[in-house]
């Protein structure tokens, strides 16, 4: 009776683990679409998330980083006991640095100093985690019909990384020879000059969406398996 009881309770707290990443991933969501309607006065094509620190909902940039990284916690917690391989276990343990990063940036927003250092905690690492830990869950049967969309989910996340850098660098240049300076002490321009692409607004938020689209895609299927599980 103890040793049923002892896997109950485990199988319980896997199940919450995978119920809060969803939850909290979906807060994140509905926080980040509520400073869009919000603050339209950043255009989303070329400002950045993080720029909605210096608008007059800062409190919702707040939320958005917070349950964004309660997410990938509560998903590193359900995963942990889940997956076997040691790089599979390092994928989880990125997992959680990621989620330090974005945590700290709701603390440490835009115009702090160390802003920097929160996208490079979060940023590179959740990469590393999401193709880390989706290689493995591709060889479990429990994973089968769901193989390639975890694939391809793993694979958007460094993909939208590169698509930032792009449309970042091609719009600095823009405004180099639009004569406009950018930089961490300068005020952004109200508009795009004329013939500046400026683009890495939506790379932004496409790198978001890849990073929180994995999150739910591998908390759901986790989620019903350990549902199934419980219930045999």
């Amino acid at each position: 009776m103890t040793v049923i009881a002892q896997v109950n309770t485990t199988s319980g707290v896997k199940v919450l683990a995978a119920k809060l990443s969803i939850i909290a991933a979906s807060i994140s969501i509905v926080a980040l679409f509520g400073l869009h309607v919000l603050s339209p006065e950043f255009g989303p094509s070329w400002r950045m998330v993080s720029e909605y620190a210096n608008g007059s909902f800062e409190w919702l940039l707040f939320v958005f980083f917070i349950f964004w990284g309660l997410s990938s916690w509560a998903l590193a917690i359900a995963l942990w006991p889940y997956v076997a391989s040691v790089a599979a276990k390092f994928g989880v343990i990125a997992l959680v640095i990621s989620g330090l990063g974005t945590i700290l940036a709701a603390f440490f927003n835009v115009n702090h100093p160390l802003h920097g250092l929160t996208g490079t905690l979060g940023i590179p690492t959740f990469v590393v985690a999401a193709l880390l830990v989706s290689y493995h869950l591709r060889k479990k049967t429990d994973w089968t019909g769901k193989k390639n969309v975890l694939i391809w989910s793993a694979h958007a996340t460094w993909m939208s990384v590169v698509l930032v850098v792009v449309t970042m660098i091609i719009m600095i240049n823009g405004f180099k020879e639009a004569g406009i300076v950018l930089g961490p002490s300068q005020k952004p321009p109200a508009s795009v000059p004329v013939g500046v692409v400026a683009l890495v607004g939506y790379a932004n938020r496409l790198l978001i969406a890849a990073y929180i689209g994995w999150l739910l895609l591998v908390s759901s299927v986790l989620l019903n398996i350990y549902k199934l599980r419980s219930s045999d």
